[in-house]
């Protein structure tokens, strides 16, 4: 069996390594030995390890930003359109939330980690400038209220997924009390009833 090319053994290692220890303690010394690489050569295709956790976010987590750059005004059902982003969303948190939840612990790195995301354009406020667009969009369309909020619909969305991930393993028995198609489906209904 031919091994794996070295980008896609260190995108692995720091996939596992920021989901098991969190991406404030994941190093990029921890990251090149788990890849069986040097940490030159991690640095030859990742600049820092801000680029390798967008990486990692981009091709190893559900496809939240790729689905909402996807979603086409005017085409399908609004709620079936929120319920997939929701589900998506939703995995999605649950997924980076152990990872990032990390810097909150540790201010100087979660400052730079934030500067780090803006320089690269990218950061948590991106999904929520996507939905808006989308909602926006579905407005002009005339299938959103025209006095409808859609920047805070989208929030209220996005938010929601978010924090489904962040209290579900305080429950009874570490699962979410409603499983992800209920919640996703139940969300966009309830969210689309304030704004449609």
């Amino acid at each position: 069996m031919e091994p794996k090319p070295a980008r896609v053994r260190i995108v692995d290692a720091a996939h596992e390594l920021m989901g098991s220890i969190g991406l404030a303690r994941t190093t990029t010394k921890e990251i090149a030995r788990a890849a069986g690489c040097s940490e030159a050569a991690l640095y030859k295709y990742f600049p820092s390890k801000e680029e390798l956790f967008v990486t990692v976010l981009k091709e190893r987590l559900p496809k939240l930003g790729g689905l909402l750059d996807g979603l086409v005004p005017g085409e399908g059902c609004v709620e079936a359109n929120l319920t997939e982003a929701a589900r998506q969303a939703a995995l999605f948190y649950e997924q980076t939330f152990p990872m990032a939840a990390s810097l909150y612990a540790e201010p100087q790195l979660k400052s730079r980690h934030e500067q780090g995301m803006r320089e690269l354009g990218t950061g948590p406020h991106k999904p929520i400038q996507g939905l808006d667009a989308y909602l926006r969009a579905e407005q002009r369309a005339g299938r959103v209220r025209a006095d409808a909020d859609t920047y805070a619909a989208a929030s209220l969305l996005l938010g929601a997924c978010a924090q489904r991930a962040f209290a579900y393993d305080a429950l009874p028995g570490g699962t979410p009390s409603q499983p992800l198609d209920a919640f996703a489906a139940s969300l966009a209904r309830t969210l689309l009833a304030g704004i449609s």
